[in-house]
């Protein structure tokens, strides 16, 4: 079977690097040269002396791709370690949005109403708009975002994918 007939695969990949300056644009400029599409991308600093940092990196292509982007991901020098959470196991995402909704009447009450179904925080609001902060799973975010576009939602702001291993394991 040929690449291009092969199914895309979603996969969320968790690359630890050194904390350097340059080390993203490396990465987002090797998803570029092949032509590999970057979904979500999240970079965070995550040691005590700030010498190491995790790049969440969400992407899709059939196995052979996915196969071949971890390859070159652990060719780079600062790269210490990737690992394919969708590979791996069982893994939690988490992801956190702010939802901009404006309204009077019932559509502000359906919004606020709806909001505590998911239980989403009001971190602003004025007499016609509300800021929501909502985190979870990519799914929960994409169904809140859709109930709100029907009550007034202005704007939209997702942070990207977290993820890590469950478990007691250190990566």
């Amino acid at each position: 079977m040929r690449i291009t007939e092969q199914s895309s695969e979603r996969h969320v990949l968790n690359v630890i690097v050194d904390n350097e300056a340059g080390i993203l644009a490396k990465i987002a400029g090797l998803f570029t040269a092949r032509g590999y599409n970057i979904d979500s991308l999240t970079v965070a600093d995550i040691s005590e002396d700030h010498a190491i940092s995790r790049i969440t990196v969400v992407t899709n292509g059939p196995p052979p791709v996915i196969d071949q982007i971890r390859a070159q991901l652990e060719r780079l020098v600062p790269v210490h370690k990737v690992i394919d959470l969708t590979e791996e196991g069982a893994h939690v995402e988490r992801e956190l949005a702010l939802v901009k909704v404006a309204g009077k009447g019932d559509n502000r009450v359906e919004a606020l109403r709806i909001a505590e179904l998911f239980r989403a925080n009001v971190v602003d609001t004025t007499t016609a708009s509300f800021v929501f902060e909502l985190t979870g799973a990519p799914d929960k975010i994409d169904s809140f975002i859709a109930l709100m576009r029907e009550l007034g939602m202005v704007e939209v702001g997702r942070s990207g994918i977290v993820g890590m291993m469950r478990g007691a394991e250190k990566i």
